[in-house]
């Protein structure tokens, strides 16, 4: 019986290309087989505490505030590519207005 639902979830959904792919696969298969276990009252100790760990409210937190850090880097960084961004636009438009005012380098017209 294993072997025929090992059969049959290979045979469901196309190999995974990626590492992420893989990793959600194996994710969903474990999880699976803990749920197996679980329904027919033969899950271990260890993975009954396992699953109370990660459906605690502290559990819950720490994965919002993760995931806020996260976004919050990704502001940061955005906000940094965008002052280099603003920075170049200033040198250009000091550059611009030193040459229409003649104290910038001339450009060749000989």
């Amino acid at each position: 019986m294993a072997k025929d639902r090992a059969t049959t979830s290979q045979t469901k959904r196309p190999p995974a290309i990626t590492l992420e792919d893989r990793e959600d696969e194996l994710i969903n298969l474990s999880l699976a087989e803990a749920e197996r276990r679980i329904r027919e009252g033969k899950a271990s100790d260890s993975l009954l505490i396992q699953f109370i760990r990660h459906s605690s409210t502290k559990a819950q937190l720490e994965k919002q505030k993760l995931e806020a850090d996260v976004e919050l880097a990704k502001a940061k960084a955005e906000s940094i590519r965008q002052g280099e961004r603003i920075e170049e636009t200033y040198l250009k438009a000091i550059e611009a207005l030193k040459r229409y005012s003649g104290q910038g380098e001339d450009d060749d017209y000989d």
